[in-house]
C-alpha cells in the first residue's frame, strides 16, 4: 500500500515565508509515487531500469527520474541477490569459509580466496611460513583472473552498445583463461582452491608451457579488441564525457580501483600496501586523466597487459624454482594438500586412503578431525586487503579462539563504487545511464553478500 499525503512545509526566503508543497511516500513502488505526482499535476515521470533488465549486469535496479530523455534523479536499489554468505561463514570451519567467499563476487572468485586466506594466516601468525610456491601460484591465478574479469567488462560493455562483435571476441579471449583454471584448479569459477597455509595442490606437469601458449593466443584476441574499440567513432562519442567523476568526488565516495584511477590518482594496493610478494614483480600502474568511461575502458585494457607481463614473471619464477610443497608444514593447520587422483578420477588415490587407514590410526583420527572440525585460529582480529579488479577489496575477520569465524565482514569495491550512480547519472540521457554503470563493472554478487 502507497500512501503520499500532501502537506505545507514552510521555508524563510529573504525575510518571508514560502508555502512549498511536499509529498511523504511510505511502500509501494515508485510508479505509484509517479501517478500520484502526475494526478497532482508534477510534470515527473520515474521509470524503474531492472532489476531484470539485461542492460544492468544482473540484479541491478535502478529507478530513475526523468524530464524528457534527460535524468534529473537515480537512485540505486540492491538486496536482489543477497545470499547471507557472510553469515553464514560463521557456521563453518575456517577452511570452509573459502567455498563461501569464492563465491561473493563470481567474476573474479580467486581475490576473496586469497584476501580471505591472507587474512586467516595473519590471525595464525603463519604468513611468513606460507611455501614461496604457493604464494606465486597465487600470484598467478590473480592476474589471470584480473584479466579475465575486465574481458567481462569490456564485452557485456560493449554489447550493452549494441557491438556484438566485441563480445564474442571478449569471451572467446576469456575461454583460453577459463581452460587454463580448469587444468590448474579443476574448476571453470568458484575454485576454492587458495587455502589458508597455500594452496590446495601443486600446478600439473605442462601447465607452463600451456600457459605460455594461451598468452599468445590472448594477446591476439587483445589486439583485435583494441581495433575494435580503440579507433571505433560511435564508441569514442558515446564514452567519452559519459559518467563523469572527478578525483574530488572518488576521494568522497571512497571509489577505489579503475574508477579512482581514470581520476588521475595512482593508488593501487599492491603497491601502496604489497601482499604475496607483489613489491618484487615489475609492473606499471596506468592512470588517466579523463575522469570518464571512456578513460576506464582503455585503462581496463592497459592493466591487462601489466598483468600478462606479471603473469610471465610468475612462470619464470615457477620454472627456475621446480617443485616444492604448496602449503604450511604444520600438520595442525595443513589440509592435506598434493593429494592424487583416484584412477576413476574421483576421490584420493589408494595409496593416500592405504596410508591414513592402513599405517597410522592417529593419522586417520587427525585427518578426520582437521576435516571435520578444523584448526583454531587465536582470538583477536585483523584486516586484510587487496587489489581486486574493480578496486579494493577489504576482510575483516574476527576469531574468539574457535575452529570457525566469530565475524567475517568484506568490503566489496563493487558496493561502494555503485554509490555513484546518482552523481554519475543525474543530468545526463537515459541511455547514458547503461554506460555509466558498465563503467563502474558492479558484480551484484560482491554487493549484496
Amino acid at each position: 500500500m502507497t500512501t503520499q499525503t500532501p502537506r505545507s512545509t514552510a521555508r524563510v526566503v529573504d525575510g518571508d515565508t514560502e508555502g512549498i508543497p511536499s509529498f511523504e511516500a511510505s511502500g509501494g513502488d515508485w510508479s505509484d509515487i509517479a501517478e500520484e505526482a502526475a494526478r497532482l499535476g508534477e510534470e515527473r515521470i520515474v521509470v524503474n531500469m531492472g532489476p531484470q533488465h539485461p542492460s544492468t549486469h544482473g540484479v541491478l535496479r535502478l529507478m530513475l527520474e526523468i524530464d524528457g530523455e534527460t535524468v534529473t534523479e537515480a537512485r540505486a536499489g540492491i538486496g536482489y541477490l543477497h545470499t547471507g554468505i557472510e553469515k553464514n561463514m560463521e557456521f563453518r570451519t575456517w577452511t570452509q569459509g573459502v567455498t563461501f567467499c569464492t563465491r561473493m563476487d563470481y567474476v573474479a572468485p580467486l581475490f576473496q580466496e586469497a584476501a580471505y586466506c591472507l587474512a586467516v594466516e595473519k590471525l595464525l601468525g603463519i604468513t611468513d611460513d606460507v611455501p614461496e610456491r604457493a604464494t606465486v601460484i597465487r600470484v598467478l591465478l590473480m592476474e589471470l583472473n584480473r584479466i579475465t574479469s575486465h574481458l567481462v567488462c569490456l564485452a557485456t560493455g560493449g554489447n550493452e552498445l549494441g557491438a556484438t562483435t566485441i563480445m564474442t571476441v571478449g569471451f572467446t579471449a576469456r575461454e583460453e583463461i577459463l581452460k587454463i583454471f580448469e587444468l590448474i584448479t579443476g574448476l571453470r569459477m568458484n575454485h576454492a582452491f587458495i587455502r589458508p597455509g597455500g594452496v590446495a595442490q601443486d600446478i600439473p606437469p605442462g601447465a607452463i608451457d600451456t600457459i605460455r601458449e594461451s598468452l599468445v593466443v590472448v594477446r591476439k584476441f587483445f589486439k583485435q579488441l583494441e581495433d575494435l574499440m580503440m579507433a571505433n567513432p560511435i564508441l569514442h562519442l558515446r564514452l567519452k564525457g559519459v559518467g563523469y567523476l572527478g578525483l574530488s568526488g572518488c576521494m568522497a565516495l571512497g571509489m577505489t580501483g579503475p574508477v579512482l584511477r581514470s581520476a588521475g590518482l595512482p593508488y593501487d594496493v599492491r603497491k601502496a600496501n604489497p601482499y604475496c610478494g607483489y613489491e618484487t614483480y615489475d609492473f606499471d600502474v596506468p592512470t588517466a586523466d579523463t575522469a570518464d568511461s571512456w578513460g576506464r575502458l582503455v585503462l581496463r585494457v592497459e592493466e591487462c597487459y601489466q598483468s600478462m607481463k606479471i603473469v610471465e614473471q610468475t612462470l619464470d619464477r615457477l620454472q627456475k624454482m621446480g617443485p616444492g610443497p604448496v602449503m604450511v608444514a604444520d600438520k595442525k593447520v595443513a589440509w592435506p594438500a598434493q593429494m592424487a587422483i583416484g584412477a576413476d578420477g574421483m576421490g584420493n588415490s589408494l595409496d593416500h586412503i592405504r596410508e591414513i587407514m592402513g599405517t597410522s590410526m592417529e593419522a586417520l583420527i587427525h585427518h578426520f578431525k582437521l576435516v571435520t572440525e578444523g584448526f583454531r585460529v587465536p582470538a583477536g582480529q585483523v584486516f586484510q586487503t587487496v587489489e581486486h579488479p574493480r578496486g579494493e577489496l577489504g576482510v575483516h575477520l574476527v576469531s574468539d579462539g574457535g575452529t570457525r569465524p566469530y565475524r567475517a565482514h568484506f568490503r566489496d569495491p563493487s558496493f561502494n563504487n555503485l554509490q555513484a550512480t546518482s552523481i554519475m547519472c543525474e543530468g545526463a540521457q537515459v541511455a547514458d545511464v547503461v554506460v555509466a554503470v558498465a563503467s563502474l563493472d558492479p558484480v551484484l554478487g560482491g554487493v549484496d553478500r
